[in-house]
């Protein structure tokens, strides 16, 4: 069974192909993805690693996670699951409702007390 991997703390010059080639060395990779920044396209430091079996990725884990790549020390462990999110909302933010925060406190947006009249 196929087992994913978080590896955190890379340097941000790393490329997708660095990660790959870095934990290919303990197993068969099925899948390597390097996070970037949507605006810039640089790396985030971190990405996830699909190995073929449970014990290609504990093999992983015990070798590279704490081991060095340039003057950074790697977090590697199992990724955890990607949480559910709640339909209609990015990221949770306004609760469905697109935006940060709700109304005006109750006055209709207005600042004067006046209420709302639709």
């Amino acid at each position: 069974m196929e087992k994913r991997l978080y590896v955190g703390n890379l340097p941000f010059d790393t490329s997708e192909d660095d990660l790959h080639q870095l934990i290919s060395a303990h197993g068969q990779i099925v899948s390597a993805k390097l996070i970037t920044d949507m605006e810039t396209g640089r790396s985030r430091g971190f990405g996830f690693v699909e190995l073929s079996t449970e014990e290609e990725a504990q093999a992983a884990i015990e070798k590279m996670n704490k081991a060095k790549v340039g003057d950074r020390e790697l977090t590697v462990n199992e990724a955890r699951p990607r949480p559910e999110r709640s339909g209609g909302s990015r990221g949770g933010y306004g609760g469905g409702r697109g935006g940060f925060g709700g109304g005006r406190g109750g006055n209709g947006g207005s600042g004067y007390g006046r209420p709302n009249r639709y």
